[in-house]
Formats: structure tokens, sequence, C-alpha cells
């Protein structure tokens, strides 16, 4: 698919660093795929930071002309928004809503670079693709290899017995926002999901009056 051509993705979400890491090709990268989702109009929704890897990406999309929606816990508003905060800000009671609204808003996610929360956020949309919550695609943006350990931890988890084969598809990775992209746009489930997907309701994950993505 060409990168100025409309993708079927209405809003993607993105989990990054709030903080920019120490080398500028993560930074770059950010920055990247901002352009890359405001040349397939593509509208972002994030973790409504508006420092590190969050705060250039969120800035990217926004100054392109696609909606942002940044989700944030009352409690890292004054850590993680530094000065004036673009597009809309949400603002939830605690990191499960935060993960629960992020998901119900987006047609598919990317994990940029980060730090333990990027890891976490990620790792539970796998896990909810694999259970059956939603059927959306999860993509590693793999700037420099920064997940290739992470890829590798996956691969054995299928050797030794652990992550069925199926699953381990789950998991897209590129190096670039485009080729990641493309692949992203090109999935198609092939897990057999753990429960059927009309069985999930947030409510049954501790999330109370959200409906399933």
């Amino acid at each position: 698919m060409e990168s100025n051509s409309r993708s079927k993705f209405k809003k993607i979400c993105v989990f990054c660093g709030s903080n920019p890491g120490h080398r500028k090709v993560f930074s770059d990268a950010a920055i990247d795929l901002g352009n890359e989702l405001v040349n397939r109009k593509i509208d972002l929704v994030y973790g409504g930071g508006s420092v590190g890897l969050m705060g250039l990406i969120s800035q990217e999309v926004y100054e392109g002309g696609c909606h942002v929606l940044g989700v944030i816990p009352k409690a890292l508003v004054p850590i993680e928004i530094s000065g004036e905060s673009v597009g809309d800000v949400k603002i939830v009671s605690d990191m499960h809503e935060r993960k629960a609204e992020m998901s119900s808003q987006a047609d598919a996610f990317i994990a940029l670079p980060g730090g333990y929360g990027t890891m976490e956020e990620t790792l539970e949309m796998i896990t909810w693709a694999q259970l059956g919550i939603h059927k959306k695609p999860v993509g590693l943006l793999n700037v420099e290899g920064y997940y290739n350990s992470l890829l590798t931890l996956f691969d054995n988890g299928v050797e030794e017995g652990f992550i069925k084969p199926g699953a381990r598809d789950i998991v897209l990775a590129a190096p670039t926002a485009r080729e990641l992209l493309s692949k992203m746009e090109q999935y198609t489930p092939s897990h057999d999901h753990v429960a059927p997907h009309e069985s999930w309701h947030m409510e049954e994950l501790a999330y109370p009056g959200k409906q399933s993505p």
C-alpha cells in the first residue's frame, strides 16, 4: 500500500516512552511514524504525555492535521504533561482504565521503543489478542533492533511450549514505520482464540462500564 493512500485504520494507538532515549535515532523514528500516520490519514491515540517520544509523535501528528487523543491517569498528569498539551486529553482514574480506553478507541497498536510501561501495555494488547478480546494488529517498531531480545524471548516461548506458533504470529515487527504499517494492513489472525471474541466484556476484566473493542 502506498503511504499517501488512505489506510483501513482510522485510529492507531501508539505506546512509547516518556523519555527520548539516549540516541537521536529513537526520536527520528517517532517523528517518522508520526509522518507516516499523517500520510495515511490515521488519527493517533496515545498516553497523553507531552515529553519524550510521546511528545514528539503527538506534535507531529497534530501539526500534520490528524486528530490526537491522549489518555492519561490523573496521577501522571503533573509528571508526563509539561506545558500545553496537543489535541484532546482524556484524564482517567488509573492505568487499567487508561488501557481499556486506548484499546476501545484504536483499530491497531504500535509500540515504539520505551521502558517497562510501554512493554507492559504492548504485552497486554498481545495477550488480549491471544485471548480473543480483540482482533486488532499489534506491531513493534523495531528501531535499530531495540526489540530483538523480546522477539527472541517470544521465539523461545514457542520452542519451549509456552506460546503456540499461531499466537506467535500475533506480534508483527519491522525496522521502519512504512514497512510495519504495510504488514499491519495485511494482517489476518491465524491463531485460535482462547475464548470467543463475542464472549468478552470489559466488566469481566474489572473495567466497569466499558464494552469490548
